[in-house]
C-alpha cells in the first residue's frame, strides 16, 4: 500500500456516522491536491478489505455518484444513518458534509 493510499483510508474512516465527504475533500485531507479519482479508486479496491464506509463519500456538488442498486444502497445507508437524500439522490453538503 502506497503512503498516499493509507492516508486516502485514514481520512476516509475518519467521516463520522451521519455525514458525508467528497472525493475531492478526502484526497485534500490526505494532502493530495487532484486526489478525487485516487480517492475512488481506493474506495472501489478497499472498501470491504479495511471496512471503509464507502456510502459517506459522495461527488463535491453533494451528488450520489453511483448509479443502479449501488445508488438504491447507498442512498438506504445513509438515510439510515439520519442524512437527508432528496429524490434525485442530493445531499444537502452544508447540513451533512464533513
Amino acid at each position: 500500500m502506497t503512503e498516499n493510499t493509507r492516508r486516502i483510508i485514514e481520512q476516509i474512516l475518519a467521516v463520522p456516522r451521519g455525514r458525508v465527504c467528497s472525493y475531492r475533500d478526502i484526497a485534500l485531507k490526505a494532502g493530495i491536491p487532484n486526489g478525487a479519482r485516487q480517492t475512488a479508486r481506493t474506495l472501489h479496491s478497499m472498501s470491504e478489505k479495511h471496512s471503509l464506509p464507502w456510502h459517506r463519500i459522495i461527488r463535491c456538488g453533494g451528488q450520489i455518484a453511483l448509479e443502479g442498486g449501488g445508488r438504491e444502497l447507498q442512498i438506504t445507508l445513509l438515510r439510515g444513518e439520519g442524512v437527508k437524500v432528496s429524490a434525485d439522490g442530493k445531499v444537502d453538503m452544508g447540513k451533512f458534509g464533513c
